[in-house]
Formats: C-alpha cells, structure tokens, sequence
C-alpha cells in the first residue's frame, strides 16, 4: 500500500502503543534530563536521546538484515532530519518466513522520549505490514511504483517532460480535499520546475456520483486540446465543485469549465460518452488500485506516496529529499 513516507510514521505510531514491554525498557534505561544548578540558571539543552544497547538474542531471524532495515527506514524517514532510530529486534515469529522488526524512535532534540514501533515483513522480502497497512519494503521501496509510475501515468502533465523527478496526482473532482490541494500543486509547479507533475483522475464513484463523468470529460478536454486546456478546464471544475452535487448542476459546472478552456461542450460531451473514454478513466483508477490505494488526493514522488494536503513545507521537504535519494536535480 503506502510507500513509507508520512502514513508510515502513522502506522509505526499506532503499533508503538501495543508494546509496553519495550516501552517501558526505552523509559527506563533513557537517562533524566539534567537538573537546574540554581533556580535563576537558564534550561540545559535538550540532548540527543542515549539508545539502550540491543541484545544480541533479539537477532533471530536471518532475513532481513541491519543493513537493509536501515536503508529501509532511511529511505522512509530521513527527510526528517531531527528523527533517530535504533534497530532493536529482528526476530522470527510463530509463522514460517514473517519476520518481526522493532524500532525505537526519538529525535535528536531529545524533547521526545524513545518511543517503540514495530512491523512484520513477509515471506517475500518486499513487503511489511504494520499497524493495518500492507507496504513496499527493502532498501529502495519506492522504485516498483516508481516504475509502474513511469510506465503507465498517462494523464496530462504539466513543467518537466522528463520522467527523471515525477510527481503523480491522483484527484477527484468531487473531492473537497483535492480541490484544497490544488494551492499545494499550483506552488510546486512553480517551485520544482523541473519536475514532471502528473494528473491522473481517481473519481471514487460510490461516494461522489458525478465524479466520473467530471473525469471523463476532463479526458475528453486533455485528448481534444492537451494539457494546457485540461489545467484551465480543472481549475475551473474544482472552482465550481459546489455545483456536482447533482446532474443538471454538474452539466451546468462541466459545460462552463468546457468553455473556459476553449472548447465546445457538445463536443466534449459526445467525446465523454465514447466507451474508449470509459475505458481510459476506468484505466486510471486501475493504475491507482494496482500502486495499493483507495482515497484521494494522493501524490507519488518518484513512487513514494505522499497526501497532497499535507503541509507546504513538510512536502517541498520530502521532494527535495526524494530527489536527492534518486539523485536527480529538483529545482
């Protein structure tokens, strides 16, 4: 499912709560923060956490390694420069190939203290789950979907027209956090213009009734006048979202995002109902399910899964991060 970035410390944050036992070890061996000389003496710095030191009898499973678990989880986390790990456990488990690797966790401001988190990775080496989450793993977890990616992200694009640094959105019209990351995407398109930003549509249909046909004819504006026209048409769609909630309100808000990106909505509306435009946006939502996920906006960065609302900072963050770890130019 994700591709370990920010819903990877969710998950980790939500298993950490299930062990007491290594919990209790992290805040008992964790040296107390140093005392005050004098009530008038300023605070001491926080200090980076000091790890308990592993034993070696948590080390019984043969795969994976240190080497890969650390590569893993610097791929995963290192964006964050303040985050620190140690690698506690490696151990076999009751069912034959699912290994059990347990983390602790502090930063290195040392305000936090050492907290637990743990996951399973299974028979095939590629994979771990952790907390209710079914993830990419080994010392490049991103590549598979970054490949996928490359591959079969077809939709109109805008900046970049290399592959080298690809950001695909995933949005539905419908969708009221998509059209409030659509300030995210408009800043990164300006910030990263070397990058290749990607729009696939993902109109979840069981709750957004009118979403589909928004992405059929965004299809049909992109395959009649390219890229350009289908920005204009999906800034305005997202614009008007207020007007999907019904058939005639949604012809209403199509038919003007239409006009605004200079074309004939008689037309788009033919070219909407062509069954090779089903199939393309039916083609679109496969390549999402086949990347492991089901809600929208999401964001691959190089195949590293990110939600696209997530603060501008954090993401520009994670971009310039992703990029370097693939070492290709960002900006």
């Amino acid at each position: 499912m994700i591709r370990l970035s920010i819903r990877f410390s969710s998950a980790l944050a939500l298993v950490a709560l299930s062990l007491p036992v290594f919990t209790a070890s992290a805040q008992q061996d964790v040296p107390a923060a140093p005392v005050a000389q004098a009530p008038s003496a300023p605070a001491p710095a926080a200090a980076a956490p000091v790890f308990p030191k592993p034993d070696p009898a948590n080390f019984t499973a043969d795969t994976p390694t240190k080497d890969t678990v650390n590569a893993f989880i610097q791929a995963s986390w290192g964006y964050d420069e303040t985050r620190v790990w140690e690698i506690w456990a490696i151990q076999k488990t009751e069912v034959d190939g699912i290994s059990r690797v347990t983390l602790l966790v502090g930063d290195k401001t040392g305000k936090q203290k050492l907290m637990p988190a743990q996951f399973y990775v299974l028979p095939d080496g590629k994979h771990i789950f952790a907390g209710d989450e079914i993830m990419p793993f080994g010392a490049k977890p991103f590549a598979e979907a970054r490949a996928l990616a490359q591959q079969r992200a077809d939709g109109p694009y805008r900046g970049s027209a290399s592959k080298d640094l690809e950001i695909v959105e995933f949005a539905d019209f419908q969708c009221p956090h998509c059209k409030a990351a659509q300030a995210n995407m408009d800043k990164l398109v300006v910030d990263f213009p070397k990058a290749r930003f990607v729009f696939q549509v993902l109109p979840l249909a069981e709750i957004h009734p009118q979403a589909t046909r928004a992405a059929a004819y965004g299809f049909c504006v992109s395959k009649q006048a390219g890229s350009d026209a289908f920005f204009t048409y999906a800034a305005a769609a997202f614009e008007g979202q207020e007007g999907l909630t019904n058939a005639d309100g949604a012809t209403l808000t199509l038919n003007s995002a239409v006009i605004k990106a200079g074309l004939d909505p008689a037309a788009i509306a033919t070219c909407a109902a062509d069954p090779a435009t089903t199939a393309a946006v039916a083609a679109s939502v496969k390549l999402a399910r086949d990347m492991g996920f089901y809600s929208t906006p999401v964001l691959f960065i190089n195949g590293r899964q990110v939600p696209a609302n997530i603060p501008y900072d954090t993401l520009k963050k994670i971009i310039l991060f992703q990029a370097k770890l693939d070492g290709v130019a960002a900006q």
